[in-house]
């Protein structure tokens, strides 16, 4: 229970931090901001391995796509991906919940990283034009598309199936798609304490290569991604 309180009490406060000091980057290019952005994931990554002794473990780094445009699919568990993969590829862009805008501060810096919004409560122009605004910043930008399938975070043991969403984005872009998984939750779960002395595993798999319809693809990816949660734990 201590390491838990200290952990979110220092974890928190130092993003509040961060976020006052790059306050005034919101001024400056986007740069700046999406290095704050990566100093966030490194931040997350210290507060684990500090107070609750967790190890983190990237496997499948050769697998990497480089030199081409790619969007990445990953599951979710906590809000630690959010955080950490920006230090892993090249500062991925969100596609999120169009609340997440509206907090002060944290949203600025969002909107500020060229997040894509949704509001999944209404039907709207913005909404409907959603894989267009999505097909515009592949277009006009070297940093990969970042969705979560799930929808929203899950516990470790949650099965639950992909959004059809992910298909219809795949199929529109007609790029390659970066599978990850991460057992996250194992550690920081969505409910419930921490756990200490375990094990975040990012799996980062072999692509998937443009081509197949939107079914196809969605249950593909759900079975990749499922097979290794069942293989790290």
């Amino acid at each position: 229970m201590i390491r838990n309180t200290l952990f979110s009490f220092f974890f928190f406060t130092g993003i509040v931090v961060l976020s006052i000091l790059f306050l005034p980057s919101l001024m400056f290019p986007q740069k700046i901001v999406l290095f704050g952005g990566k100093l966030f994931g490194y931040w997350s990554s210290f507060c684990l391995k500090f107070f609750l002794n967790t190890k983190i473990k990237i496997k499948g780094t050769e697998n990497i796509i480089n030199n081409t445009k790619f969007f990445i699919a990953s599951s979710h568990q906590s809000m630690f991906e959010t955080f950490f993969l920006q230090t892993i590829f090249n500062s991925p862009k969100f596609i999120l919940k169009y609340e997440l805008l509206k907090i002060p501060v944290f949203g600025w810096y969002l909107s500020k990283i060229g997040s894509i919004s949704v509001n999944r409560n209404k039907i709207s122009k913005d909404n409907i034009g959603l894989i267009d605004k999505i097909k515009n910043a592949v277009i006009t930008s070297d940093r990969p598309i970042i969705i979560f399938p799930q929808g929203t975070r899950v516990l470790p043991d949650e099965r639950v199936p992909f959004k059809k969403g992910v298909g219809r984005i795949y199929s529109e872009l007609n790029i390659k798609c970066q599978p990850v998984a991460i057992n996250s939750g194992t550690v920081w779960p969505k409910k419930g304490s921490l756990v200490k002395n375990k094990t975040i595993t990012i799996s980062i798999l072999e692509a998937i290569e443009p081509g197949l319809d939107s079914k196809e693809f969605t249950n593909l990816i759900q079975k990749k991604i499922y097979s290794e949660l069942d293989t790290i734990g």
